[in-house]
């Protein structure tokens, strides 16, 4: 090998070396500004349902981010946040992780504080013109969800236009109705029948409603909420799993049932 070329190898190699050394000060930033949504700054998570990442060995950390970002492993929230995560985030981000000490006992993180609010109110049905426009059963919760949206919103998908402010949707959530064997029972439209009313959901979007959400789960200024059957919050809703879950549907004013709301405002 001639010197040129093993000069060129070596600063290859070097550049490899360099590109693979974990920046631990980048990991503890990235980890603060939006992992501690779900896992906590600490790697200690927020709830029950999501697992704790302090202490797990950089490698199975580095295997998993990559796996969540080709999609390889399915799950929606962590999907949409690990696609926007460079190779070399995904290694500081598990060197930062690895190096914290293993959580123990029942202890759990804070919600962030720009995700533990939601500046959604309930939607006042009194005021204005509201449209239902979706109806979707859901098999695996036996549930029957009614989606309704107002003017703004409606005038919008008529026009062909980006949902603007002002926009609200909101669904009303149905336990259904059950025969003898436990099965939902559907009515002669193929939705099931609606028997106890379990919770309500919303989203709606004004002006510099997301200027405080961090730009990984910012979806413009959308905000979320769940409400109880009393129109109250519910409590113990991380806004960060709504909006990392709405988060690729940039191109559908980040909404899943644009589609079925353009149709029905192009109908009337």
């Amino acid at each position: 090998m001639t010197r040129h070329a093993w000069i060129a190898l070596s600063s290859a190699l070097a550049a490899v070396a360099a590109a693979q050394t974990p920046d631990l000060a980048a990991g503890k930033a990235k980890a603060e500004a939006v992992c501690a949504a779900c896992h906590g700054a600490n790697g200690v998570s927020v709830s029950d349902t999501i697992p704790n990442l302090a202490g797990q060995r950089a490698p199975y950390l580095e295997s998993q981010l990559k796996a969540l970002r080709d999609g390889v492993r399915k799950a929606p929230v962590m999907n949409a946040v690990a696609a926007q995560l460079q190779p070399a985030e995904i290694v500081n981000l598990a060197a930062h992780f690895a190096s914290l000490p293993a959580a123990g006992g029942a202890a759990k993180s804070d919600f962030l504080p720009a995700l533990a609010r939601t500046q959604v109110a309930f939607p006042d049905r009194t005021q204005g013109s509201w449209t239902l426009y979706h109806t979707i059963n859901f098999p695996d919760t036996k549930q029957v969800r009614y989606y309704y949206a107002n003017a703004k919103a409606m005038q919008a998908a008529r026009d062909g236009k980006a949902l603007p402010d002002g926009s609200v949707l909101y669904a009303e959530v149905y336990a259904a109705k059950l025969d003898a064997a436990g099965k939902p029972i559907a009515g002669t439209d193929g939705f099931f029948q609606p028997d106890r009313f379990l919770f309500y959901t919303a989203m709606q979007r004004e002006a510099g409603w997301g200027r405080e959400i961090p730009e990984m789960l910012r979806n413009e200024d959308w905000n979320y909420a769940v409400f109880t059957p009393a129109r109250q919050l519910r409590p113990g809703v991380n806004q960060a799993e709504c909006l990392a879950c709405h988060k690729p549907l940039d191109k559908a004013s980040f909404t899943f049932t644009l589609d079925k709301l353009t149709a029905a405002a192009k109908a009337r």
